[in-house]
């Protein structure tokens, strides 16, 4: 794989040329920058920028005017190769907060160990209903800690206008769920998105995140799609790295809270 080819080309058909990620957002353009504005339920943030150093701080608060102006908080994804150079530093001073840096890894299908099974005693079980979506949303507050009720809704949205750009599975020990993930197909693309994998404690190690992530390649060599991406963790990277995934860059959320909203996008 031709790692700088593969990275210009993510920019291109997943910032540069975002599309909207479910019924209701949009994706605008202004200037240096692609954002994409939803309702408080879905992601909102800055998904890309082209700045100089002359221009950077006024592009940054010309974005948090445009959010808070709709009374939204968000968040600028940035990219390790992203310019200028210093611009989580400006970020920061802004008021933006960052989070835990990943690695974006992408993988050529083609390319990929997809032969990988859940443990003994596990069983995947494909997220179509609502049922399922809850289950899934059960997972993703055990292991983050977090809230699930936009999570819920983003993918009841997606299962609801567009089924086929998304592909989201459980892993069942018994009845009670360990592990999900989901994937998100970019239609227009070579790309597809492998999201929100996590595994509760006591399950961890035991190749079941491995099993999730053959499942949904095999997904996506079935839909014609050539990559793959996911921004990895230190702990799935090197479960990533084995199954056939590179390293290109890294990614960290800068996020910004509106006074008037209690969340911002994630």
């Amino acid at each position: 794989m031709d790692h700088a080819a593969v990275l210009a080309l993510y920019d291109r058909d997943l910032r540069r040329g975002a599309r909207p990620d479910g019924p209701g957002a949009r994706v605008e353009r202004a200037g240096g920058v692609v954002r994409h504005i939803g309702t408080e339920q879905d992601w909102n943030g800055v998904l890309w920028s082209a700045l100089d150093a002359a221009g950077a701080d006024a592009a940054i608060a010309g974005e948090i005017a445009r959010f808070t102006g709709l009374g939204l908080g968000f968040e600028w994804k940035l990219h390790g190769h992203d310019r200028p150079a210093d611009l989580g530093r400006r970020l920061l001073a802004a008021g933006f907060t960052a989070g835990p840096e990943e690695t974006l890894m992408v993988g050529e299908v083609s390319e990929l160990a997809l032969d990988a099974e859940p443990p003994e005693g596990v069983r995947l079980l494909p997220v179509t209903d609502a049922a399922g979506v809850g289950l899934l949303v059960e997972v993703h507050e055990r292991v983050f800690g977090a809230d699930g009720s936009r999570l819920r809704h983003q993918i009841l949205a997606r299962l609801a206008a567009a089924p086929d750009t998304m592909a989201a599975v459980v892993a069942l020990a018994g009845d009670v769920p360990v592990s999900s993930a989901r994937m998100e197909l970019v239609p227009g693309t070579r790309f597809a998105g492998l999201w929100g994998g996590g595994t509760v404690e006591g399950w961890r190690g035991r190749g079941v995140y491995r099993a999730l992530v053959a499942h949904r390649a095999r997904i996506a060599a079935d839909r014609g799609c050539r990559y793959l991406q996911v921004d990895a963790s230190g702990q799935s990277r090197p479960v990533l790295e084995r199954l056939g995934f590179a390293p290109l860059t890294t990614t960290t959320p800068y996020t910004y809270e509106c006074a008037d909203h209690d969340g911002h996008g994630s």
